[in-house]
């Protein structure tokens, strides 16, 4: 008798929605099997689950528990174990069952992705959760992910990533951008926005402000509130420090390439609240010829609109001041995007951008009422 050919067959009758299958026929089947290699922790399984459907439970999580025994890793009592621990609120076990789900069948995420929130909401689910992913479960990734598509997995992920502060598993960068933009995708700017301020390292804070890292030192978190650089044809643009620079002063330096430029892929999401404030740009230039407007604008996410610009000259020019002052009205706008652009409306060749830019401090200051 051929096992694996039986096991499948078994499998497939229960799995085909198109007919009912005959239960007592396929369990005849199985036991019939099983006489014959009784260590195969699948025909278990497969007995547990026709039992289930024949609505004798206990019987079946008796078989579920000896395929486990059996194969501590059988997908399908696992599954079916997972879903018995959360209903009778055994949560700890359920987490442990889905950790060893999980290493073994990682693409199984999705389907035990719906009782999570049932697990994070109980604080013996949530403690084992929190153990778990501090034992550095590779499932945590999947997990981040899931819990940023809504505002409760929203609240539970935020509470994991607070615990998991100062662990020896802290939070990671990418973690921290799936519920930052999580919040953000939900219009909950502000608390998007605390996120970030709490997950900036000690050398990061050294580089807060309004606008952050407002002197274009070279590093990147990723994160969103921190600079965006995306790369683009028709210029070059890097940041340096000042001990790095070559001509000494450091920031960011936009080398145009005599071609047209649309647009400019250097921005920040900002959040100001509202008030008085002046943005603030010093910047060198050498030989730089614009044939549309070169500027930094400050745009309302929600609802979209410009709050203020600040023009950048041509020619050449060594440490240039400009400043321009503006204001955010009391809810009106809980989230802002700083933005490096041109006036350009189609790359043609008439405007084509030369010269270099270097931008040395780019700030932002409350202005006193």
């Amino acid at each position: 008798m051929n096992v694996n050919a039986l096991i499948g067959e078994i499998t497939d009758d229960l799995n085909d929605a198109s007919s009912a299958p005959d239960l007592d026929a396929l369990l005849a089947k199985a036991e019939g099997a099983l006489r014959f290699d009784v260590a195969d922790a699948r025909l278990y399984s497969l007995i547990g689950e026709i039992k289930y459907r024949q609505e004798e439970k206990d019987q079946a999580y008796e078989f579920f528990d000896q395929a486990r025994k059996l194969s501590k890793t059988e997908i399908h009592a696992l599954q079916r174990s997972i879903g018995h621990s959360i209903e009778i609120g055994d949560l700890s076990k359920a987490v442990g069952e889905i950790d060893i789900l999980l290493r073994r069948w990682p693409d199984r995420f999705p389907a035990i992705a719906e009782g999570l929130p049932t697990i994070l909401s109980n604080p013996d689910g949530y403690q084992a959760v929190l153990a778990a992913i501090k034992a550095d479960a590779p499932w945590r990734t999947s997990l981040f992910a899931t819990l940023g598509r809504t505002p409760e997995g929203l609240d539970s992920a935020n509470r994991l990533l607070l615990d998991l502060t100062g662990s020896g598993a802290p939070p990671k960068s990418r973690e921290l951008s799936t519920i930052i933009n999580g919040y953000i995708g939900q219009k909950e700017y502000d608390l998007a926005y605390r996120l970030f301020l709490f997950s900036l390292s000690d050398e990061e804070r050294k580089l807060g402000g309004y606008i952050f890292n407002s002197t274009f030192e070279p590093s990147f978190s990723g994160k969103p509130f921190d600079w965006e650089l995306r790369d683009q044809s028709g210029l070059e643009v890097t940041f340096s420090t000042s001990q790095d620079a070559v001509e000494g002063d450091g920031g960011a330096t936009v080398r145009f390439l005599n071609t047209p430029v649309k647009n400019i892929a250097l921005q920040q999401l900002i959040g100001l609240p509202p008030g008085s404030y002046k943005i603030s740009l010093i910047a060198s230039a050498r030989n730089l010829k614009l044939p549309k407007e070169l500027f930094w604008s400050i745009m309302c996410v929600d609802p979209a609109g410009e709050i203020a610009r600040i023009n950048i000259s041509e020619g050449t020019y060594n440490r240039q001041s400009l400043s321009r002052k503006f204001s955010v009205g009391p809810g009106a706008c809980p989230m802002q995007l700083l933005r490096l652009q041109t006036a350009a409306i189609a790359q043609s060749w008439r405007f084509r951008y030369v010269g270099t830019l270097v931008m040395h401090k780019l700030s932002i200051e409350r202005l006193s009422s």
